[in-house]
């Protein structure tokens, strides 16, 4: 079967039209695209969780700076931040906040950066449409599946509670350079990075989905909207942190209800790079200043008032 991700780009041809209209409607459009032509290109990598929405951001702001060209990579956070500690990229993907290994590496590599949170989201774990016995799922089970001491050993979902059926475990999820692993491992395991090393690992979340998407047997775990984009085949899993089931939604990760698993999401800026190249600089503005309306069109988890406020109150140290 075949990942069904660039649906969400579907709704881009009619969504730049509002994009662009909102942009410009009684506004001064010269710290964006709006303003003066620029030209060149804006690297980016980093999470594969974030990587469509800054592709969203490269599309709609491409209407305005057609001679701009955004390249998004995904190679996971963790492989994000090494090309972006050493100038490889002006903006890095993050789904997890940058960490000290990190940090020390880019201040070696004389990287100043500044970190924005573009949106929220609701990691979720997810079994086929086919699975007909998991409905909700305590965090203690999840780490029953997940963490090291599993391997080898938790190889039947009846192991994990009795009544689900005596079928062979088939487990898929981001690799080890993915700041979604690190993520999940940290709040379900209780230590970034301890899991179980016996299942199907990608930092490309299509290949995930499709692993699960074809075994009644399989659960995997991604950012909330590849589930979205795949919710005919996939079933969301509640999820019981010791409050009761709670399903994975922009209203839950938005309220905390849905808890550990709602999590910010990030972009990191190169200060130099937005100071010496204009198009980064533009990109930049216009990912903030559009930032309600690119969640939208991509899917995404928009950020509530207070978020967009310290949003806006980062991005003035790059000015």
């Amino acid at each position: 079967m075949n990942a069904r991700i660039p649906n969400r780009f579907a709704a881009l041809g009619a969504a730049v039209l509002l994009v662009v209209l909102a942009a410009c409607g009684g506004q001064d459009n010269s710290s964006s695209g709006g303003g003066d032509s620029v030209s060149g290109e804006v690297v980016v990598d980093g999470s594969s969780t974030v990587g469509p929405l800054t592709s969203a951001a490269g599309e709609l702001f491409g209407e305005e700076q057609s001679g701009v060209k955004v390249s998004v990579g995904t190679s996971g956070t963790g492989g994000g931040f090494e090309k972006f500690c050493v100038g490889e990229t002006d903006v890095s993907d993050a789904s997890r906040p940058i960490e000290d290994e990190e940090i020390a590496a880019c201040k070696k590599g004389g990287v100043e950066y500044v970190e924005l949170q573009v949106a929220t989201d609701a990691l979720t774990v997810v079994v086929s449409s086919d699975n007909d016995f998991i409905e909700c799922l305590t965090t203690d089970e999840l780490k029953t599946l997940w963490e090291p001491g599993a391997e080898g050993t938790i190889t039947k979902w009846s192991q994990v509670n009795p009544d689900f059926p005596d079928e062979t475990i088939e487990l898929f999820g981001p690799g080890t350079d993915s700041g979604t692993f690190d993520y999940f491992t940290d709040v379900i395991n209780g230590e970034e990075g301890a899991s179980r090393s016996d299942y199907n690992a990608s930092e490309d979340d299509n290949v995930l989905v499709q692993g699960v998407e074809g075994s009644a047997n399989a659960l995997g775990y991604f950012g909330y909207t590849y589930f979205e984009e795949n919710s005919d085949a996939l079933k969301a899993v509640q999820i019981d942190s010791g409050k009761g089931c709670v399903e994975p939604s922009p209203e839950t990760a938005a309220d905390g209800t849905y808890t550990p698993l709602s999590r910010p999401l990030f972009i990191y800026v190169s200060k130099k790079s937005y100071a010496d190249k204009p198009q980064v600089a533009a990109f930049v503005d216009y990912y903030v200043e559009q930032d309600q309306n690119i969640a939208e069109v991509a899917k995404f988890i928009a950020l509530n008032d207070e978020q967009r406020s310290a949003l806006e109150g980062a991005t003035a140290e790059l000015k």
